[in-house]
């Protein structure tokens, strides 16, 4: 019987979460792991509404003395790796590996975590490009994001700040700390006209997706997103990871792992599998026209 630990980086009730997980522990069944035959998987669900819960969690697993632990977040894998660094770590969804100091480099990681990075910088210039092109009008672009879990902002704020000033607008920075400062943030911006929004996905804008997406809409604020998930519940645009994907190539590395390899030796791998999804019932609420050569490129279009 084998162990592995696994944190999650949003609360249970999330249904993205889930996925994922489930997602890990189906891909192990196939490579011949089985729940309560010869494997026992114990499982933390942390939230951003209890960043102490995502250390506490963490410490219970280690604890344990798993063979590994799989991590869903950048504040999950920090957590994990300030209680072990030994017990392997493999992270399904982090932003900047090497910037938060996770890995020395994506072909050598050279320490007990490797795993799959969700996004490269240059990706925010992307976002800035969709945005204007589905929202032309738009002046200004607000990066919407909460500082104590986007802890790699700057990953983005960089390029982020790059390519809107390359389309003449102003990038402006806005931080949220807590829900309760969410409507505030967003109605501010909104005073402004043609302001658009950039949400960075973190742990927080991530778990609270229906409150910024509603609020977006509310204000009449073109977004663009970084997973379908957003825009499955009503965000305007997104462009990014299948992140169910890179749980299911996590049981592989688990699987490699379980069986005498070590985590410095696997490379962390980058994305390989991006969506473009148009929600053009936010867009005709919003009064934008889509460009047709947007809606060609488009993987999936919610009506």
């Amino acid at each position: 019987m084998r162990r592995i630990g696994v944190l999650m980086g949003w609360p249970e009730s999330d249904p993205e979460a889930r996925s994922e997980r489930a997602a890990f522990i189906q891909e192990l069944q196939k490579l011949g792991w089985t729940d309560g035959r010869n494997l026992r998987t114990d499982t933390r669900w942390a939230s951003p509404a209890d960043p102490e819960s995502m250390h506490r969690f963490a410490k219970e697993l280690v604890a344990l003395q798993p063979d590994l632990i799989l991590s869903q977040s950048t504040p999950a894998t920090a957590a994990l790796l300030q209680e072990t660094r030994t017990i392997p770590v493999i992270f399904g969804i982090v932003a900047d590996p090497i910037g938060s100091g996770f890995v020395a480099s994506f072909p050598r990681p050279g320490g007990n975590a490797t795993g799959f990075a969700v996004t490269e910088p240059t990706q925010a210039g992307k976002w800035v490009e969709l945005l204007k092109e589905i929202a032309p009008q738009i002046t200004r672009v607000a990066a919407l994001f909460n500082p104590a879990m986007a802890t790699f902002a700057e990953f983005w704020l960089k390029p982020f700040k790059a390519a809107t000033a390359s389309f003449a607008a102003e990038a402006i920075l806005a931080p949220v700390h807590a829900t309760s400062e969410l409507e505030s943030v967003i109605a501010e911006l909104a005073r402004e006209p043609n302001t658009g929004l950039f949400v960075i996905p973190d742990a927080f804008t991530i778990t609270y997706r229906v409150e910024v997406t509603s609020l977006a809409a509310r204000y009449r604020l073109p977004a663009v997103y970084a997973f379908r998930f957003f825009t499955e519940v009503g965000g305007l645009l997104s462009y990014g990871e299948d992140l169910t994907d890179n749980f299911r190539r996590a049981a592989t590395y688990a699987d490699r792992i379980l069986k005498g390899e070590k985590p410095s030796e696997l490379p962390v791998q980058a994305p390989v599998k991006f969506q473009l999804v148009l929600n053009l019932k936010t867009a005709k609420a919003l009064g934008l026209d889509v460009p047709p050569t947007l809606l060609a490129r488009a993987d999936e279009v919610i009506e």
